[in-house]
């Protein structure tokens, strides 16, 4: 498979597969395809995993298109203002992402819940307790709100993040909670009660914004129910 990341800040990614090569994606994210791609529709691994992407965002079934007849092409959009990021997944390295952020990969590559070991972490960390977990061998292409900005975190090197902040990272990366001091900070400063504090060893992709904080901006603006 060959690909082309187009058009930031709305971008799609294009890729160009060979003759019988199947790629899948969550249902709604093609947006344009040469006429030999076939579609079908599954629950993608099972009940058990389709009802672990729901609980993540995802829809229950998901897509797979395959070029027939000889080399396709297909491009699949972001749903959202950002980036959209090649990650590649090996039996060694699972990935970690917030949830809704699985866009395409090839068929080697497993989307499956991930639950925050820390409870803590889970229900404070911004993204809730549950994210998404991608295993297996091969390309996937994840969706970041906003722009990516990407670290490598060294063993027991830590950042801290706004909650909603951290988009992805490798399964090797510790993901905690941190509590904001001072009431006055908490009152005041406009950021919440918590942090996410993550650690190294592992990459990490920060994401500018979320859908979350975008709806959030909106809230003011929209009209009163009457």
């Amino acid at each position: 498979m060959q690909y082309q990341i187009i058009g930031e800040p709305t971008p799609v990614v294009q890729c160009t597969v060979d003759a019988g090569e199947s790629l899948k994606t969550e249902s709604g994210s093609m947006v344009w395809m040469s006429p030999n791609m076939n579609m079908s529709t599954n629950a993608g691994g099972g009940l058990g995993k389709a009802l672990g992407r729901m609980f993540t965002g995802e829809s229950i079934f998901q897509n797979v298109y395959s070029a027939q007849g000889g080399p396709g092409m297909i491009a699949f959009g972001s749903s959202f203002l950002g980036s959209i990021r090649p990650v590649q997944v090996t039996p060694d390295k699972p990935v970690v992402c917030q949830k809704r952020a699985f866009l395409a990969s090839e068929m080697g590559v497993e989307l499956s819940v991930f639950f925050q070991k820390k409870f803590g972490a889970g229900l404070f960390g911004g993204e809730g307790f549950l994210m998404q977990k991608l295993t297996g061998n091969g390309l996937a292409f994840l969706e970041i709100d906003g722009y990516a900005v990407e670290y490598d975190l060294q063993p027991g090197q830590t950042l801290i993040v706004d909650t909603g902040a951290l988009a992805m990272c490798d399964a090797t990366v510790s993901i905690d909670v941190q509590t904001i001091k001072g009431v006055g900070n908490v009152l005041f400063g406009g950021e919440g009660l918590f942090n996410t504090k993550i650690t190294g060893p592992g990459h990490v992709v920060l994401q500018t914004t979320s859908v979350r904080s975008f709806a959030q901006q909106l809230i003011p603006y929209l009209p009163a129910k009457g």
